[in-house]
């Protein structure tokens, strides 16, 4: 477990995943980050490599050849090395391997940086690619769990989501588990929005951001914590709750690719969402997250 601490907060990561797995105030000893009950949900923030959501019957073709992957690809499974560390900053990488290429066929670097700043978290994916002759086709995104109760009284209820711009988004509908583009429609936010767990009765909210620098913060009417993830230029947010299966927690999900569509093809070049990358080439996704 790597540990990043300044006079605010205490965070937490695991080396299985590079997954952020706590984030503790020290003023008041406050625990931002869901805890993994596997009751409910087994995870805190998982990584999402080399796809995000589901792929159609959990494969995908390549160059004539079919590979299985399952939900949200393997990085949130795979251990990462730590390439360094100081008292508020973290890197960590996973490389490819002969186990990776039996689910996915290319070379790639998977860097993870996490920085600590006063109040907040900094977190960044780059992703190269290697390989002098071949692209790289790959999607990212994160997937971090927030608390929503800090008081004994508080209810899933007393929380709100809000999102800057205030405005209309395109919501893509899932026909769970897959995107449902054709069917979109929109989504008024220019108001807070009063959680409750039937709001994820359809499984995630997805918004389309297309690259727009967005802001979703969840905060509650009881006291003055909670959470605020700013995002520069992601395609696509995922707010997600479980259901019917509950948990007092809600995933704010910055994605750089999207589950497939129900018409997907299958191939890996044709899926919604993917990234292209160059041979030699880096990519690079970040946000941040404040939590007051």
């Amino acid at each position: 477990m790597v540990t990043l601490e300044n006079e605010y907060l205490r965070v937490k990561i695991n080396e299985l995943g590079a997954e952020l797995s706590s984030v503790v105030s020290l003023d008041n000893n406050l625990e931002y980050i869901w805890q993994a009950d596997k009751s409910v949900w087994g995870r805190h923030a998982p990584v999402l490599f080399p796809i995000v959501g589901r792929l159609k019957d959990d494969q995908y073709e390549y160059q004539e050849t079919t590979y299985e992957m399952h939900q949200h690809g393997f990085a949130r499974d795979s251990k990462f090395e730590v390439v360094d560390s100081s008292d508020t900053h973290a890197t960590l990488k996973l490389t490819d391997s002969n186990k990776t290429h039996k689910l996915y066929p290319f070379e790639f670097e998977l860097v993870i940086s996490f920085d600590l700043k006063n109040h907040e978290l900094h977190e960044t994916y780059r992703v190269y690619n290697p390989d002098a002759d071949n692209h790289l086709l790959f999607s990212i995104g994160g997937h971090p769990g927030f608390n929503t109760n800090f008081e004994k009284d508080q209810v899933f209820e007393d929380s709100n989501l809000n999102i800057a711009p205030k405005q209309t988004y395109t919501q893509i509908p899932l026909k769970a588990p897959y995107n449902d583009k054709d069917n979109s429609f929109p989504n008024d936010c220019s108001k807070a929005t009063h959680l409750t767990h039937d709001l994820f009765k359809d499984d995630a909210i997805i918004l389309e951001l297309n690259q727009q620098e967005t802001t979703i913060m969840l905060d509650n009417q009881k006291n003055d914590h909670g959470v605020a993830l700013t995002v520069t230029d992601a395609p696509y947010v995922g707010i997600w709750s479980p259901y019917p299966t509950t948990g007092d927690f809600v995933c704010i999900e910055p994605w750089w690719g999207i589950a497939d569509n129900v018409n997907a093809t299958g191939k890996l070049e044709e899926k919604m969402g993917i990234t292209d990358l160059q041979p030699q080439s880096e990519s690079s996704q970040s946000f941040e997250i404040s939590f007051f």
